[in-house]
């Protein structure tokens, strides 16, 4: 089964930019449909972007559509989250997560899920 581990997160000022790492070990990476999903403190947690197995197709959430970015390299494993003009409201912790069916935002429709990394933007 996947086994999925973010990495970069960190505090940085609005209107900065930070890039997120999910990688993938267990499993075929390039089988899976990756998403990601944020969550913030009293907070459900909140769908923002999901790529193909293929990162020819992502679909993102209204509130970060231009903002972040969604990819993926198979060769490393790797899913990304480009996140660019970076809000105070973008404070949250960070998840990753697979699934087998296709591009998806419902987070019930994803069986793996990494631990999370936070992401804090200074006003």
């Amino acid at each position: 089964q996947a086994h999925l581990v973010e990495s970069g997160g960190g505090l940085v000022q609005a209107g900065g930019s930070l890039r997120l790492s999910c990688v993938v070990s267990g499993g075929t990476f390039s089988m899976y449909f990756m998403g990601w999903f944020r969550q913030a403190p009293g907070k459900e947690r909140e769908f923002l972007a999901s790529i193909d197995w293929s990162g020819s197709r992502t679909y993102y959430a209204d509130s970060v559509k231009g903002r972040f970015t969604c990819s993926r390299d198979n060769s490393k494993n790797t899913v990304y989250l480009q996140m660019n003009s970076l809000k105070p409201e973008d404070t949250a912790i960070y998840y990753c997560a697979s699934n087998l069916a296709g591009i998806r935002a419902a987070e019930n429709l994803y069986e793996r899920w990494g631990q999370g990394t936070q992401v804090t933007v200074s006003s």
